[in-house]
């Protein structure tokens, strides 16, 4: 049975069965997309460490300001994006969570109260290769955000071997 925590068209983890006692099928959903399309499998004690981390860390107003306020998210995207000679980019890193995501390349800043998520396929097998080189944005509030990431991880944590 598939538990969801939270929207596909916002923001979801979707936590499926186990594939050991120590692993577990996990699809994420950002605006509507699917990410996870390469690997879905996650080491539980690795991505419960991520998703409380990255709850914190928006929890606590740890996520930067949107970096060009005079451009447009999918913008945004493409300047920091493009930005590899300095660690800028690296400020709005948020969901680095390990091979589960390694398909994506994300974004994340503050608007307001809304979490905003860029991201773009570097990789992505069918059916989903339309999608190379275009950028989607997904907007969530700050709290809906840090909840779905904590609810998800209390329920893998409870069901972590003792």
């Amino acid at each position: 049975m598939t538990r969801r925590f939270g929207d596909r068209a916002r923001f979801c983890i979707e936590i499926g069965e186990p594939t050991s006692p120590s692993q577990r099928t996990v699809d994420l959903w950002a605006g509507g997309k699917w990410l996870t399309t390469d690997d879905n499998t996650v080491f539980l004690p690795t991505f419960i460490n991520f998703l409380r981390s990255a709850a914190a860390q928006v929890r606590h107003h740890d996520v930067s300001p949107c970096p060009y306020p005079e451009h447009s998210p999918e913008e945004n995207f493409r300047l920091l994006n493009t930005d590899n000679k300095t660690d800028f980019r690296e400020r709005f890193w948020l969901m680095h969570w390990g091979e589960t995501v390694d398909n994506v390349t994300t974004y994340a800043y503050m608007d307001g109260d809304d979490l905003v998520i860029v991201f773009g396929y570097w990789r992505a097998s069918p059916p989903l290769s339309e999608d190379l080189g275009k950028i989607f944005v997904a907007k969530i509030p700050r709290d809906e955000f840090a909840a779905v990431l904590e609810e998800a991880a209390d329920l893998l944590n409870a069901e972590l071997p003792t």
